[in-house]
């Protein structure tokens, strides 16, 4: 169950990667509802797409 909750806030993150306001909004609900260990591995999920998409950067401080 927690994977697809996982899966899930993946597949939003990328859907709405186009508006850095939604982005951070979804990046904040994600990092309040993940477990520890999944927080980890969105930390480098988010990274990557911010690498694709800069004007998301300022959405890295939701990552603490």
């Amino acid at each position: 169950m927690a994977r697809a909750m996982f899966e899930y806030t993946k597949s939003v993150l990328k859907k709405v990667s186009f508006d850095p306001n939604l982005f951070c909004a979804e990046l904040q609900k994600a990092m309040k509802r993940l477990l520890p260990y999944e927080k980890e591995e969105l930390k480098v999920f988010v990274l990557t797409l911010i690498q694709a998409n800069p004007e998301l950067s300022r959405c890295t401080v939701y990552l603490v």
